[in-house]
């Protein structure tokens, strides 16, 4: 019949139209262009082909759109074109030019008397269009998805194989990463969880999105990671500096190094302790290494000694200002001047306070061997308390 014509001719036309799309691909868009001719025709042409065979067999039937069958081959194709590394931009480039180049193609076989055909064609390559394109997005980042939970998935296996001192190579393989010949060892905290479970949740994520390629696990109390030994000072900076700005807290990190692949589980563990430790005793945010909290840490051993020391203390313990004082004190070395003036009161003020801790304790804080004793105290009874 005459009316179908033009359908007849594009139906018949699939291969040489698709020749033509890919070619066109070839000659106007970057990615394409930077194919080989056999690669192209691998991958390219049977992809013109079935997306124009398609359009031609839902025009043939006039039906306004694509089966659930085709619509999943779209997606099944295209998601395979993203896992082999496909843009999404070039990939949607194509199928624009593609529908282009078969209204072209259309119109120049058309004649004078064939408009109302060509009118009807093009809304139905139009209409294909509007299909194709969402099906083609879904699948691109359908495919990046999984490509990034796969990454993540390996990245966190390389982690914990590290920390658990097994063999890593075949998992560094899989996350594409080298393997250091040392590494730091990083625990970052952020305190509570003050915010609503919804904006904590997206907290988390935030957090997650900003570590990228890091070794590293993340949860409520904050991250546990390991960076390269080579660079690693500057590389904590910007990681401290993007956590904290994601997790909305100021970030209390905890570092060791490990000379050795091997020497990973230990610094790790050390890192955990010097983690918890500092923020048992409230330390403000910044980097700390054992060396920064060894005495702390020594008290910190189970024992009586810890008990003992943190019962020097208990005749204060009913007066929060005292405590404070020492604490401020302690803090400032034994400053009375930068004592005062962190807790905003007259040096005369700090030194009657002084004199009430030795009068209760028995220990006075001018004496400097008591006042190392009373330093102590205060460590263990911070540890004890937790603050």
């Amino acid at each position: 019949m005459q009316e179908l014509r033009l359908v007849d001719w594009y139906s018949g036309n699939v291969p040489e139209l698709a020749r033509m799309v890919t070619e066109e691909c070839y000659r106007a868009i970057p990615y394409y262009a930077a194919m080989t001719r056999e690669t192209l025709n691998a991958t390219m042409l049977p992809s013109a082909e079935l997306a124009i065979g398609f359009s031609a067999h839902k025009l043939r039937e006039g039906r306004t759109a694509m089966s659930p069958e085709e619509r999943q081959r779209v997606i099944k194709l295209s998601a395979r074109r993203a896992e082999q590394g496909v843009p999404l931009e070039a990939a949607l480039l194509g199928h624009h030019l593609g529908i282009e180049m078969c209204w072209r193609a259309v119109a120049e076989e058309a004649r004078e008397d064939e408009a109302a055909q060509v009118m009807h064609i093009t809304r139905h390559l139009f209409g294909f269009l509007r299909e194709v394109v969402p099906a083609v997005t879904v699948a691109h980042v359908q495919a990046q998805q999984k490509r990034h939970d796969e990454q993540r998935e390996a990245l966190r296996m390389l982690h914990g194989a590290l920390l658990a001192g097994e063999p890593a190579e075949a998992y560094a393989v899989r996350a594409g990463v080298e393997l250091a010949d040392s590494y730091q060892a990083v625990v970052l905290r952020f305190g509570g969880l003050e915010h609503s479970m919804p904006r904590t949740v997206r907290a988390l994520r935030d957090v997650q999105e900003v570590l990228g390629g890091t070794l590293a696990t993340v949860s409520p109390r904050g991250v546990d990671a390991l960076l390269p030994g080579s660079g690693a000072a500057d590389t904590l900076a910007r990681l401290m500096a993007d956590v904290g700005r994601a997790a909305h807290r100021p970030i209390v990190a905890a570092v060791a190094d490990a000379a050795g692949r091997d020497l990973v589980p230990a610094a790790a563990e050390e890192a955990r302790e010097v983690a918890a430790l500092v923020s048992r005793l409230g330390r403000p945010p910044g980097v700390y290494t054992l060396d920064d909290v060894l005495l702390e840490y020594q008290l910190a051993r189970p024992g009586h000694g810890l008990d003992r020391l943190a019962a020097r203390l208990e005749p204060v313990a009913d007066r929060p200002d005292l405590v404070e004082t020492l604490r401020a004190f302690v803090r400032h070395g034994h400053n009375r001047r930068l004592a005062a003036d962190d807790l905003h009161v007259h040096r005369n003020t700090l030194d009657y306070r002084l004199r009430g801790i030795a009068q209760r304790t028995g220990l006075d804080p001018a004496d400097p061997r008591q006042a190392q004793l009373l330093a102590a105290a205060l460590n263990a009874h911070d540890l004890l308390n937790g603050l």
